[in-house]
């Protein structure tokens, strides 16, 4: 498995391209702008899936564009799948962010199982800076979107945030058996491990 990461407007937020190098598929991590560093990022592999960590613009404003372009599958939450087709619940008229508005293909809950090639992709439901916030497992990597960033977590006074279920979220993450890298929406790359000690939300 390879990882590519892009850090794209209008937020610096982190996109990632999942790789299956066995059958060249791919499946991107949230999707902000479109671009040509992002239609560099996924080149010429098979990107069967759009992965959303959650609903807000700065992760969904370029689906449209690159699900119509790639034929990609829109993933997202039940909870977040709103999102999609609403500039208010996106707080995108709250902020002039632009959305092409769009629509899931498959809605995800916590458990389910998504196959990429040789790769089981698996979902986790974190809620606390959305109701329907998600983390996606691959292999050695969680990607967790805006609910756990190095040495800091999501912020939860949106529309659909809570506090203490972003918390409850930040412990489940805490108690997964052994290391991963994270990868978050925003900020730097880190691991578990080190978000562990260093923390201070996931230490609460």
């Amino acid at each position: 498995m390879i990882v590519k990461q892009g850090t794209f407007p209008p937020l610096s937020n982190n996109c990632y391209l999942i790789v299956d190098e066995a059958t060249n598929q791919s499946a991107l991590v949230d999707c902000s702008y479109w671009n040509g560093k992002m239609e560099a990022l996924i080149g010429d592999t098979d990107l069967k899936y759009i992965l959303l960590t959650h609903g807000h613009y700065d992760h969904i404003g370029a689906v449209k564009q690159v699900k119509e372009r790639y034929g990609a599958k829109v993933v997202i939450s039940k909870e977040d799948e709103p999102m999609l087709s609403s500039g208010k619940l996106s707080l995108a008229v709250f902020t002039r962010g632009e959305t092409a508005y769009t629509s899931a293909d498959i809605t995800v809950h916590d458990g389910d199982e998504l196959q990429l090639g040789e790769i089981t992709i698996k979902v986790m439901a974190t809620p606390g800076h959305t109701k329907g916030g998600l983390c996606y497992l691959a292999e050695d990597c969680l990607f967790t979107g805006d609910t756990l960033f190095c040495c800091s977590c999501g912020r939860t006074d949106f529309p659909g945030g809570s506090g203490e279920e972003m918390l409850q979220s930040l412990r489940r993450i805490k108690a997964l058996d052994g290391d991963y890298k994270i990868y978050p929406g925003h900020e730097d790359i880190s691991t578990l491990e080190f978000e562990r000690k260093n923390n201070p939300y996931m230490n609460m």
